[in-house]
């Protein structure tokens, strides 16, 4: 059952909602029998004051108070994350708030994925919080929404290459140059016939032609073959499925990121085949899934925290000069040979796997 709401405890009270509000906040402004049906109506249906509704709602009302407390509290900066499943973001949350603490800022944390739901605007959301700046961590859905924060507040977009805004900066990974690491590698590994599960947005787009740029350039065009994911393991499990029940399979899949590419890892051994003796697999990202011991992912390096940290650099430039025009930073990123990537096999077997 969802949560009880202000609007419930109202139409258990009898009484409106700008009346509970007044409740909830001491007023002395309400009659004693009021007061009583509104706590008891709270205590019926178990309700709890969202705070951070609360705290947006007396800054609308009074922003002097604010402007009060800002006088001797930190600055605040809005964070606008993709998706907080993916560990990679994770990472580069780290680094971002290694720099923004050291330098007196607080993070307000949103979920973009919540936000998609909901059909909600959480870029609004901060702008009506009076954030001091805005950081977009991730492709969005909605860049017209960003767009128009922008224009409002020194924003920064973190770890993907779109929207290009005129006075934003961009901070990500090279993932161009990283694609062709994780290509490259398997190519000089002796493997011909290599798949790619693609990601989504500007930066899949960018992995996926570095991938096909590279093997075309090794005359390997004709054995390329790229399978869409969906970013997620389950993603990656199902692409890997249908790559490897092709009549001609691959011998080596390069997945966009490395949760893909623990899919693509169950889905392997699922079909009876061994990673790397008969299939090896590149992830991307270097989170922490790569490093666990049983997985042990050969990857690319992205280097998550230091693009959070450079946004976070980004951003304190832009509030201290906000009309200065949009950058765009890119990480070197770096190969990590780990245990999922091996020469193939003498014979390699291209056909259905029984």
């Amino acid at each position: 059952m969802r949560p009880p709401t202000i609007r419930d405890v109202a139409e258990r009270a009898g009484v409106s909602k700008s009346l509970v509000s007044l409740v909830l906040r001491g007023s002395d402004r309400v009659r004693p029998e009021k007061r009583q049906a509104v706590l008891a109506a709270v205590e019926q249906l178990g309700y709890r004051p969202n705070a951070a509704a609360r705290s947006l709602s007396e800054r609308r009302a009074h922003p002097e108070a604010l402007d009060h407390a800002r006088s001797g509290g930190a600055p605040l900066v809005g964070v606008l994350l993709n998706d907080m499943r993916n560990p990679w973001f994770v990472e580069l949350l780290d680094g971002l708030n290694s720099l923004l603490d050291a330098r007196g800022l607080h993070m307000l944390l949103a979920d973009g994925h919540l936000n998609r739901r909901l059909g909600e605007d959480l870029t609004r959301t901060f702008t009506d919080l009076r954030v001091d700046g805005l950081i977009a961590v991730g492709t969005l859905t909605g860049p017209e929404m960003l767009r128009a924060a922008a224009g409002r507040l020194p924003t920064v977009v973190a770890g993907a290459r779109e929207p290009v805004l005129p006075r934003a900066d961009i901070v990500a990974n090279d993932d161009e140059h990283g694609a062709r690491l994780a290509t490259e590698h398997l190519i000089g590994l002796g493997h011909r016939h290599i798949a790619h599960i693609a990601g989504q947005g500007m930066v899949g787009e960018l992995r996926r032609r570095s991938f096909e740029t590279v093997m075309r350039d090794h005359g390997l065009a004709g054995t390329a073959v790229v399978e869409q994911g969906d970013l997620t393991e389950e993603g990656g499990y199902r692409a890997t499925v249908r790559l490897l029940s092709a009549p001609r399979r691959p011998t080596a899949v390069f997945a966009f990121n490395d949760i893909a590419c623990v899919g693509a890892l169950s889905a392997a051994g699922e079909l009876g085949l061994q990673v790397p003796r008969d299939l090896s697999l590149v992830g991307y990202d270097n989170t922490y899934l790569a490093r666990l011991r049983h997985l042990w992912l050969t990857t690319v390096d992205s280097a998550g925290h230091d693009v959070g940290r450079r946004a976070a650099q980004c951003l304190l430039d832009r509030i201290a000069d906000p009309a200065r025009p949009g950058q765009v930073l890119l990480s070197p990123p770096a190969l990590v040979v780990r245990g999922t990537t091996a020469a193939p096999p003498r014979t390699a077997v291209h056909q259905r796997p029984t």
